[in-house]
């Protein structure tokens, strides 16, 4: 479908060559993901390959950017967007399609310009889907998305049938919809069959193998010139030291592979301080502007990291702005332990301006440090020694979030509250930030649309639902498993444990609000093993009761028995039928009996501090 040979990229300001004869090809059906760090020209290159497609009569394109202000006319309401000729059928079904978006119908109707960047970039998917595109070309399609909105759009990709290249730094999203994954770097495309995941595999395979030829390579040349240096001026092995040196000369020099992306911190960010053991506290805290939208009682202990996970507009920023003191609370309390030191970060936080180098600012942040030290902290997130001579006005968004949450981290707050910390990261970035924060032994408390990121940071949830806020004590990998389940509704009798544990859950979210701290004080350590340990006693009471019910129904059919029954051959037959079914019986409760010893001992350990 599209071929590009010997394509050079430079960039618009310095004119410096981004990509260097670059050449690919897409073929039709082919989902394309195009991966690499900020800045490289990923953005540029889906523009050039637009302009390239929308000059051929044969296809259909459409194009999303960034930000969609940039492309289409918000002044027409969605409904208007969406059905232009203006139809009454076309109008109702355009209300059907908004409505399964969750946009109100006062926005379905208004001008789309008071939208915000999420119903925005929504009403952008709908216009793709009914545009009858034969290619997609899609820059960071999730940006501004909520969970429920990027799982909708995934379902749509993987369905559909055409090609589609996308630039996404969302691994989740990645992983989910493409086939082919092309990473840009260093003026270079290079091509990966499979997802996300598939593409790690590869390139880690690739950087080890490189590795051990490279590291065998350097020992081979050491020891050529160790035999040069040895015989060169002893004549007669001065032709076998000549010899050596031409070897050397032809020798086709292996490339030293690139080191980690990512930084990996081994050493743990430990607070300044501990702080109190309950970091926060709500009791009916009531959340808005001039009217409540939420209210909230719970507790969060000192070590919890706890994901605020919600649709946009739910009202999680707002409860973040409430507990910092941006915003009064309607009505309620919230208080905040002693000792407690909080670094904040908002959405508009990685907007600063600054003419300073990122150094200087750094520096002035932290004067004790030596220039030494600063070099170092800086490498550690990512700030080479070139970067960290440029101008914070020259940095991108993603690398001035970055900068941002570095000063924060390195001044040791014991409580840590962000609002999408990743946003407009690449991928080496969010690694790096997801091994800072894993790194942190504080209390964190996040609102993140990454799905990656919120998987490898968060051990507990914090749920803006329609129906209220819920906690939920376990990751997000458990909550995503049963909430599938729980779509699903599989009644399957090999599924009746996960539908116990989904029926455990929600029993544990639907605490009344008034009660509802107290399955928050625990840490999800705890929470998730007094869990295991109400299944694991249901399951051996249950046993029990199954041992007690055949009892009763061996002496029932026992004391029916006439004396010919009693001696027939079918009664003997059944008589072996019940002791195989007690045998069985009394192996499972056996072996649930010693789950639940195991589950209590992790349960009384866990919650030892409240058992005393």
């Amino acid at each position: 479908m599209l071929t590009v040979n010997q394509l050079t990229l430079t960039h618009r300001k310095d004119l410096t060559v981004l990509v260097d004869s670059l050449s690919f090809t897409l073929n039709d059906g082919e989902r394309l993901a195009l991966i690499g760090e900020e800045g490289n020209g990923k953005s540029t290159l889906l523009h050039l390959i637009r302009n390239t497609l929308e000059k051929r009569s044969d296809l259909r394109v459409f194009y999303m950017p960034q930000d969609a202000g940039d492309l289409l006319d918000f002044s027409p309401s969605p409904v208007e967007l969406l059905s232009p000729s203006g139809k009454k059928e076309e109008r109702s079904r355009a209300g059907i399609l908004l409505g399964s978006m969750k946009f109100t119908a006062d926005e379905m109707n208004h001008p789309s310009a008071g939208l915000s960047g999420g119903q925005k970039a929504k009403l952008m998917f709908l216009m793709m889907a009914q545009s009858g595109a034969n290619v997609l070309l899609l820059d960071e399609p999730t940006n501004h998305l909520d969970i429920a909105s990027v799982e909708w759009l995934e379902e749509y990709l993987v369905s559909y049938e055409k090609a589609i290249i996308m630039v996404s730094h969302d691994r989740f999203f990645i992983d989910r919809t493409a086939e082919i994954i092309y990473e840009l770097s260093d003026g270079k495309l290079m091509r990966y069959v499979g997802n996300y995941t598939e593409y790690k595999k590869q390139k880690e395979k690739q950087r080890v193998s490189q590795q051990k030829k490279y590291d065998a390579q350097q020992k081979e040349i050491a020891r050529l010139n160790e035999l040069i240096e040895k015989f060169k001026h002893k004549p007669k092995k001065a032709s076998m030291a000549r010899s050596k040196k031409k070897v050397l000369e032809r020798m086709q020099k292996v490339e030293k592979p690139d080191k980690e992306e990512a930084y990996i911190f081994k050493e743990k960010l430990q607070p300044l301080m501990p702080g109190a053991k309950n970091v926060l506290e709500t009791e009916h805290l009531k959340i808005g502007y001039k009217n409540p939208i939420r209210e909230l009682t719970l507790r969060i202990r000192r070590g919890q990291k706890i994901a605020v996970l919600g649709a946009n507009g739910a009202g999680k920023t707002t409860f973040f702005k409430t507990i910092i003191g941006q915003l009064q609370p309607i009505s309620g309390k919230y208080i905040i332990g002693n000792g407690i030191a909080t670094g904040y970060f908002d959405q508009h936080s990685g907007e600063i301006q600054s003419e300073k180098r990122v150094e200087e600012h750094f520096g002035e942040c932290f004067p004790k440090l030596t220039e030494k030290e600063k070099r170092q902290i800086l490498g550690r997130y990512l700030f080479s020694s070139q970067k960290a001579n440029v101008k914070i006005s020259d940095l991108s968004g993603g690398e001035k979030s970055r900068l941002i949450l570095a000063e924060i981290l390195e001044s040791r707050p014991n409580f840590l509250v962000l609002d999408e910390p990743t946003n407009h990261m690449d991928l080496p970035a969010k690694e790096t930030m997801e091994s800072a924060f894993s790194a942190y032994t504080g209390t964190m408390l996040f609102i993140s649309h990454d799905r990656y990121f919120v998987s490898k940071i968060a051990d507990a949830l914090l749920l803006f639902e329609e129906d209220g806020v819920k906690y939920y004590p376990f990751n997000y990998e458990h909550y995503l498993h049963m909430l599938k389940k729980k779509r699903e509704g599989d009644q399957n009798w090999a599924d009746v444990v996960e539908a116990e544990n989904t029926a455990l859950v929600e029993g544990l979210l639907s605490v009344p609000a008034k009660e509802r701290h107290q399955s928050a004080r625990f840490n999800t350590e705890q929470s998730y093993t007094d869990w295991q340990l109400t299944l694991a006693r249901e399951q051996l009471e249950k046993c029990q009761k199954n041992i007690e019910y055949w009892q009763k129904q061996a002496a029932t059919e026992l004391d029916n028995l006439t004396f010919e029954q009693y001696q027939s051959e079918k009664w003997t037959k059944r008589q072996r039928e019940l002791h195989k079914r007690f045998e069985e019986l009394s192996e499972e409760y056996l072996q649930q009996n010693l789950i639940w010893y195991e589950k209590y001992q992790e349960y009384e350990e866990a919650f030892s501090d409240y058992l005393e």
